[in-house]
C-alpha cells in the first residue's frame, strides 16, 4: 500500500489534483490522507482510469490516531465497473483528517488514474458519472441528491444542427441545474466553464436549452435538503438541420 499526504484542502474550494498515479500488482492500494480545517463539503473524483482496467474509491474518517487503520469509519464509496469514473460527494463534514482509498480491481498490469479532491459547494469536479454519449433521441434519467451524494454529473454531446432541452423536475427540496463545457479537458469546473445555469427557488422545476454542437456535462446539485428528481433530455433538430434534410 502506498500512502500520500496531500495536506489541508483549500477552504476556497480550489481542487487538489494528483494525475497519472499508478497502482501495481505489488502495490494494489493507494491511500491519500487529507484534512479539512472547518465543516465543509468533501468531493473526490477518480478519473482517467486506464482503458480495460478498473479501480474503485472509498472514503474514511480518521478515528483520531492520525493513521489509516481498521478503526477508521468508512463514510463513502463508489464502485463502478470497468474504467468508469468514480466519485464521492458529501455535505457538511466536520473538521479533521480523512483518507481516500483507491483500489485496483481487475487487471494483471499497472492501473493508472487521476484523483481530484475539493471542498467546493456545489462540487467543481467533473467525473463522468453517467455517460449518455451523443444525443440523438430523448433520454430520461432519475436520481437523488442528498447529504451523502450532493452532485450527479451527466456527460453528453450534441452534433451540428442538434439541440436539447434539459428539464429537472419531481423535486421535494431545492436542487439546481447547470451545463458545463470543459474546454481545457481538465475535469474541473473552471470559472469560465459554466455556460448556463437554472437556479429557481424551492421545488420549482429547472430548465436549460442548448443548441450548440459540442461536448458537455450537465450537473444536478443539492441546494438544500434531500430530494429525488427526474432529469429529461429532450432532443431536437434545429431549423438548419430541417432545411438540409
Amino acid at each position: 500500500m502506498s500512502n500520500f499526504d496531500v495536506g489541508t484542502l483549500p477552504s476556497n474550494g480550489n481542487p487538489v489534483i494528483r494525475n497519472n498515479v499508478a497502482l501495481t500488482p505489488t502495490q494494489p492500494t493507494d491511500v491519500f490522507e487529507f484534512r479539512i480545517g472547518s465543516t465543509s463539503n468533501i468531493n473526490v473524483a477518480l478519473t482517467g482510469i486506464t482503458n480495460g482496467d478498473n479501480a474503485n474509491l472509498k472514503l474514511y474518517r480518521d478515528n483520531g490516531n492520525g493513521r489509516f487503520d481498521a478503526g477508521d469509519q468508512e463514510i463513502g464509496s463508489s464502485i463502478r465497473g470497468g474504467n468508469n469514473d468514480d466519485s464521492i460527494n458529501l455535505a457538511d463534514r466536520a473538521a479533521g483528517t480523512y483518507f481516500a482509498q483507491v483500489n485496483r480491481s481487475t487487471s494483471s498490469g499497472n492501473v493508472t488514474y487521476d484523483l481530484a479532491l475539493s471542498t467546493k459547494d456545489p462540487s467543481n469536479l467533473l467525473p463522468r458519472e453517467v455517460n449518455l454519449g451523443n444525443l440523438s433521441a430523448d433520454v430520461t434519467r432519475t436520481g437523488r441528491v442528498d447529504n451523502s451524494d450532493t452532485s450527479d454529473v451527466y456527460h453528453f454531446s450534441l452534433g451540428f444542427f442538434e439541440g436539447v432541452n434539459i428539464n429537472l423536475s419531481g423535486l421535494s427540496s431545492d436542487a439546481d441545474l447547470r451545463v458545463i463545457a470543459d474546454t481545457n479537458n481538465n475535469r474541473i469546473i473552471d470559472p469560465s466553464d459554466t455556460i448556463v445555469s437554472s437556479t429557481r427557488a424551492g421545488t420549482a422545476p429547472e430548465s436549460i436549452r442548448l443548441d450548440d454542437a459540442g461536448s458537455y456535462f450537465a450537473q444536478v446539485y443539492q441546494f438544500s435538503g434531500n430530494t429525488n428528481y427526474n432529469l429529461t433530455f429532450d432532443h431536437f433538430t434545429t431549423p438548419n438541420q430541417l432545411l438540409v434534410a
